[in-house]
């Protein structure tokens, strides 16, 4: 005869407390942890709108299928995406849910006395006794009291224990995670991070239309760029003459604050940002800006003025591109520009100082449709030339001239430019304090020792001393050993 027995619904409400401890608990804690910086891998490999453009343009040029399976999952704006931000606010979540309840019953733990003296001390930790009598026992009790140990008396025995700063440490360390987390929120909600190359001897004006880049968070706009004037005087870099590495970069701008119509000269350096407002100004890299001056047939000029290159090596060999729209035909000029310029076999035209020691623009002339006109937006650093046709190929020192079949192009000289990265971050002080505080707590976590201590003195005249460290931690037998000399005043 088989029995059957009945199991009770569980519930909603059974349900929904499954699932919070479930969530809450640390192990989920350190699975949603780690599944955010997996998430996060895609980030770094993919190009993301906010961030680089017309490199995700590109990716649907060369394979418009693979590139469509991409943004269907949000691979270009991975940290604002659906499933990421899932995973962000369930981890914050979940590090609350387990943290907290810990921390307030950790609190009581500090508070509460220590638990009694057991019975059988022998079976203890490192058990001492020895004869002694009640000037002993208070000795040790007076010991313990003076290495800041919580005291519970009792009758002929004393109970006391140390070392919660481990759980400290590891409660803070986690509740620092919490903070992290709100700080990079903070960021991501209400800050603005922008970029932009300046040429020595330019201004920039902090409004909209003069970055480069520019994206803002969530719940922010335009409102929340700081006014401000940077105007580049100046711009030195000492670089190592042996290995080319830098050793200092220094950037003496003249500065106008909001407000105010008189201006203050500062020097920029990579560490020494500008602060306007809440507002940080950084000196993030450096280059060359090739002052080139272009000529139709007829002589006009109809393009003039420096073009900003980008850097590809450590020795500042640079490319970019001249667009001419405004000639007819239009002209468009694929150039690279070399500081110290010489020839490799391999490699062609290199540079071997990142200093302009000896300057050279290499070029490419072509000519036809330059595509500005297609709505399509386009690098300024690099041109279409699948409308083009190549009419010329030559390089030129500051102060010569290459005459063509469409005119002619003067390499007139270069100026240095500064890309200033202009950061506006509400939440990088909690991030940093969250980051201090998490190293604290790391360190206590690690080198703090729970321990408990035991001293008895039986009616017979016997003093028994013993302890017990949590997780065996090292150092209770010297302690104890320690504690056993100044009660029988041995030295």
């Amino acid at each position: 005869m088989s029995s059957q027995v009945e199991v009770p619904e569980l519930g909603a409400g059974g349900l929904a407390r499954f699932a919070w401890r479930q969530l809450t608990s640390m192990r989920t804690a350190l699975i949603l942890l780690m599944m955010l910086g997996v998430a996060a891998i895609p980030g770094s490999l993919v190009p993301q709108r906010s961030q680089n453009p017309m490199a995700v343009r590109q990716y649907f040029i060369d394979d418009p299928q693979l590139a469509r399976w991409i943004d269907r999952f949000s691979g270009f704006e991975v940290y604002s995406s659906p499933w990421f931000s899932a995973i962000y606010i369930l981890l914050f979540i979940s590090l609350i849910g387990c943290v907290l309840p810990r921390s307030v019953e950790h609190f009581k733990a500090m508070r509460a006395v220590p638990p009694a003296t057991p019975k059988n001390l022998s079976r203890m930790e490192f058990f001492t006794s020895f004869v002694g009598d009640k000037s002993n026992f208070d000795k040790g009790a007076a010991w313990l009291k003076r290495k800041r140990f919580r005291i519970r008396y009792e009758d002929g025995a004393v109970s006391a224990e140390k070392g919660y700063l481990r759980e400290t440490g590891n409660l803070l360390f986690h509740l620092s995670l919490i903070l992290i987390l709100v700080g990079v929120s903070v960021g991501s909600l209400f800050g603005m991070r922008g970029e932009a190359i300046v040429n020595k001897g330019e201004r920039f004006i902090s409004v909209p239309t003069s970055y480069d880049t520019l994206s803002f968070g969530k719940l922010v706009n335009e409102d929340v760029i700081d006014p401000f004037i940077i105007e580049v005087e100046d711009f030195q870099a000492d670089y190592d003459p042996v290995t080319a590495a830098p050793r200092d970069y220094t950037a003496n701008v003249r500065v106008t604050n909001p407000g105010e119509k008189v201006s203050e000269e500062k020097a920029l350096k990579v560490n020494s940002p500008l602060t306007f407002g809440n507002t940080r100004v950084y000196l993030q890299a450096n280059g060359y800006s090739p002052i080139v001056t272009v000529r139709d047939t007829a002589g006009f000029v109809v393009f003039q003025g420096p073009v900003p290159f980008l850097p590809q090596d450590g020795f500042l060999k640079s490319i970019g591109s001249i667009k001419v729209p405004d000639a007819r035909p239009q002209l468009g000029f694929v150039a690279s520009f070399l500081p110290t310029y010489a020839r490799s076999a391999v490699d062609g035209g290199i540079s071997l100082f990142p200093e302009a020691l000896d300057p050279r623009l290499l070029f490419s002339i072509w000519e036809g449709d330059l595509g500005l006109d297609s709505g399509i937006p386009q690098s300024v650093y690099r041109i279409d030339t699948s409308e083009m046709s190549r009419i010329a190929l030559d390089s030129l020192k500051p102060g010569e001239t290459f005459n063509f079949s469409a005119g002619s192009i003067t390499f007139e000289t270069f100026v240095p430019w500064i890309n200033l990265q202009i950061v506006n971050d509400p939440g990088k002080e909690y991030a940093l304090y969250g980051a201090i505080a998490a190293i604290l707590g790391l360190l206590a976590s690690l080198f703090g020792r729970r321990r408990r201590i035991w001293i008895r003195i039986t009616p017979s005249g016997v003093v028994e001393v013993a302890g017990l460290a949590k997780n065996g931690a090292p150092g209770l037998e010297e302690e104890i050993a320690s504690l056993t000399a100044h009660m029988r005043d041995e030295k």
